[in-house]
C-alpha cells in the first residue's frame, strides 16, 4: 500500500513539474516568440511562418499540427508513445489557443527585439530541459524524431536541424532579414541553453576525502545527509603512513554541509571536489 502511495505521489509531482514547465513554455512562445515572428524551429516556428500566409493564428495552427502529429505518433509508435509527451503537447496547444483568446497581443511586449529574443530562447529552452530531464518532451517535431529513430537509420539530430534551418530561411522571405537573422540566432542558441540547463539541474559533487579518522565523516554522510560512501585504505607516498580515502557523491546543497563539517571537525583532511552531471545509480538518476 505504502509503495503504491509512493508511486502515486511521484507521479503527481512529475505532472505538477510538467504543468509548470509547459506554462513556462507557453509564456515564452506566446509573449515573446509569436509577436516578433521568431521562427527558430519546431511546430511553433512552422506556425509563425504559416500564419503570415494563411488566415489563421499561430496558436490555432500549432494546435492543429500538434494534434495531427499526436495521431501520427499513436499510429506509428503505439504503446511506446509516451503519455507524458501527449499531456505536454495537448496542454501546450490548448494553452496557446486560450492565450490568444484571453490575452490578445497585437504587437511585441517591448521595442527591443534582441531582449525579446533572449526570453524567446531561454524560457522555452529552460522548459524543454525540465521536460527532457524527467523523460518527457513538448511533442511536435520530437514525435517525428521518435518515428524516424524507430523506422530509419537517419541522423535524427541532423535531419531535425535541417528542417529547423529550412523554417528559418523561409522566415527571411515571408518576413524580413532582421526577423530571419534573429531566428537563426535563436536556432543556434537553443540547443546550447537546453544542454546547459540540463547539466545544471543534474549537477552533483564528487568528493574524494583523504583523512586519518573516517568514522565521524562517514557517520555524518549516512546519518545526517542520508547518502552513502565508499572507503578504502591507502598509503601516503611521502611519509608512508596509513590513510583512509572516502568516496561519496551528493547534491550541491548537501555538498556544502559536508564540506563545512569536515573543515570544522577534521581540518587536516584533504578534500578534492569535482563537478559531475552524469550520475546514474541508486539515489540518483535512473534508479530513484
Amino acid at each position: 500500500m505504502y509503495k503504491n502511495m509512493g508511486k502515486v505521489k511521484r507521479t503527481l509531482e512529475e505532472y505538477a513539474i510538467l504543468t509548470v514547465a509547459t506554462l513556462i513554455l507557453v509564456v515564452g512562445v506566446y509573449v515573446f516568440k509569436f509577436p516578433n515572428n521568431f521562427s527558430f524551429g519546431g511546430v511553433t516556428g512552422i506556425a509563425v511562418v504559416l500564419s503570415a500566409i494563411m488566415p489563421a493564428t499561430p496558436g490555432n495552427i500549432t494546435f492543429i499540427i500538434n494534434m495531427a502529429l499526436l495521431v501520427v505518433g499513436f499510429i506509428f509508435l503505439g504503446k511506446s508513445f509516451g503519455i507524458r509527451t501527449v499531456y505536454v503537447s495537448v496542454l501546450m496547444s490548448v494553452g496557446l489557443s486560450l492565450a490568444e483568446v484571453w490575452f490578445p497581443m497585437e504587437h511585441p511586449l517591448t521595442t527591443q527585439p534582441v531582449l525579446e529574443l533572449m526570453y524567446a530562447i531561454v524560457l522555452p529552452a529552460f522548459s524543454a530541459a525540465i521536460m527532457f530531464n524527467i523523460g518527457a518532451s513538448g511533442g511536435g517535431t520530437d514525435i517525428i524524431a521518435m518515428i524516424l529513430k524507430k523506422y530509419t537509420k537517419l541522423n535524427i539530430g541532423g535531419a531535425l536541424f535541417l528542417v529547423d534551418l529550412g523554417i528559418v530561411i523561409a522566415s527571411c522571405f515571408v518576413f524580413d532579414a532582421q526577423t530571419g537573422l534573429c531566428s537563426l540566432c535563436g536556432l543556434l542558441a537553443k540547443s546550447l541553453v537546453v544542454d546547459n540547463v540540463i547539466e545544471s539541474i543534474n549537477l552533483c559533487k564528487y568528493f574524494t576525502i583523504i583523512c586519518n579518522d573516517p568514522e565521524p565523516i562517514c557517520d555524518f554522510i549516512t546519518n545526517e545527509l542520508h547518502r552513502s560512501a565508499t572507503i578504502y585504505k591507502a598509503e601516503g607516498a611521502y611519509e608512508h603512513n596509513q590513510k583512509t580515502i572516502i568516496i561519496t557523491i551528493m547534491k550541491r546543497s548537501q555538498a556544502v554541509e559536508l564540506r563545512n563539517y569536515i573543515r570544522i571537525h577534521q581540518p587536516t583532511a584533504f578534500i578534492a571536489i569535482t563537478n559531475s552531471s552524469e550520475i546514474i545509480g541508486k539515489g540518483f538518476r535512473g534508479f530513484n
